[in-house]
């Protein structure tokens, strides 16, 4: 049985550790953190994440997590409500999007894979280079209570986020798409329009996108998305000058609580914001997945998502192999299949997040008109019954994804 070292328990590196842990392959878990009580920059599940946890068997599990399962999506141009999209109408059913705790949910997966003999989870781990012996990536170096050791696998898999150190120090060449935007996220206390009726909004018009949603412990978490290089500008002056522009962009009840809060000390975290892949997601005796092999761009809340979908794709492929020995050759053919297989979907999505910011960010007349004209379209019978088969598979995946060990 082979031996896989992960870097980064995040949403892809947790699923995958708990798939080939309990078909009996060693894993070897490896997060820098102490903990999983950080900041995360998502937390939508779409059905094409949440379908995979029913058939791993962990739906009771993961439906037990703190979370809000959402009940529509509206979308306003301008402060007004232009479209609804009732998440009931679309089939979703218990997949319907949910905000659910990402600490939360690593720690269930963490939990579970630890009751398989071969799981090992070691927190406060920090990788810092990869070991290559014969043109082969045999291991990584680590340090861990400020020493120096070594961690050696079968197959080194990198999923270390956005930032991946796997990924630069295997010396994998990325493209980069030109996604002109930042975002800032905080959190606010619930606001009661939002308890009742458990819609995301999204909020259009003027060079601006603001999306607010309510999520677990009785918030607001607010993305506002704006041009890239803003943020300065903005700190600057200051969380409450921030909550007050932000306010110019929403609907009345929500400039008035956004109004009523921005002097009680309001946190934000910037999230800046790119869109690339690497042009190759393997080495030999190495495979990135998640954003170490492609960060998302935040349209469609996609990037969580995707990442677990990679895993299910990996653990397809690897645990035939891993569990029949440690090959070398074999393991490599497993990985480039696991290549071959994500690349059109994640190719897909990330062209088609490319497109609404090119739109949103732009202030000329032709921009509003384009938006305008499009929501009235939207917001008809017709318009509805076209968008919504485009929009449900978008949530629900590009490809057939499906957990087969």
């Amino acid at each position: 049985m082979g031996h896989v070292v992960i870097v980064g328990s995040g949403p892809g590196g947790a699923t995958l550790g708990y798939l080939l842990a309990r078909n009996g392959v060693q894993v070897t878990l490896l997060e820098r953190h102490g903990d999983f009580s950080r900041e995360f920059r998502g937390e939508l599940l779409m059905p094409s994440g949440l379908e995979p946890f029913f058939q791993m068997g962990l739906w009771d599990a993961i439906d037990a997590l703190p979370h809000t399962k959402l009940a529509s999506s509206q979308i306003y141009f301008e402060g007004v409500a232009k479209v609804e999209i009732d998440f009931d109408s679309t089939g979703f059913g218990d997949f319907a999007p949910r905000w659910i705790s990402q600490p939360a949910l690593l720690e269930r997966l963490v939990v579970e894979s630890a009751k398989h003999g071969g799981f090992q989870l070691e927190r406060g781990v920090s990788v810092s280079d990869l070991i290559e012996e014969k043109g082969r990536i045999v291991g990584v170096r680590a340090k861990s209570g400020g020493e120096a050791r070594e961690i050696r696998g079968d197959l080194v898999v990198g999923a270390d986020g956005r930032t991946s150190v796997v990924r630069r120090r295997a010396g994998l060449a990325k493209t980069r798409d030109a996604i002109p935007m930042d975002i800032i996220w905080t959190k606010l206390p619930m606001l009661e329009a939002m308890r009742r009726d458990l819609a995301l909004r999204a909020y259009l018009g003027n060079g601006h996108l603001l999306i607010a949603a309510p999520i677990y412990g009785d918030e607001i978490q607010i993305a506002w998305i704006i041009r890239k290089g803003r943020h300065s500008e903005i700190r600057k002056r200051g969380m409450a000058v921030c909550l007050e522009e932000m306010a110019r962009q929403v609907s009345a009840d929500l400039r008035e609580h956004l109004l009523e809060h921005r002097n009680d000390g309001v946190e934000s975290f910037l999230l800046s914001t790119v869109s690339d892949r690497v042009s190759e997601w393997t080495r030999p005796g190495l495979l990135v997945i998640g954003d170490a092999a492609h960060t998302m761009s935040p349209v469609g809340a996609q990037g969580l998502n995707i990442a677990i979908r990679d895993a299910v794709v990996a653990a397809n492929h690897l645990v035939p192999v891993l569990a029949a020995g440690d090959d070398p050759q074999a393991i490599d053919r497993a990985t480039a299949a696991v290549e071959a297989e994500r690349v059109p979907e994640v190719s897909t999505i990330q062209r088609f997040q490319a497109i609404p910011p090119r739109i949103f960010f732009r202030t000329a007349w032709w921009a509003r008109a384009v938006l305008r004209c499009g929501l009235a379209v939207a917001s008809t019978r017709f318009g509805s019954a076209r968008a919504a088969p485009v929009l449900t598979r978008f949530a629900e995946g590009q490809a057939d994804v499906r957990v087969r060990v």
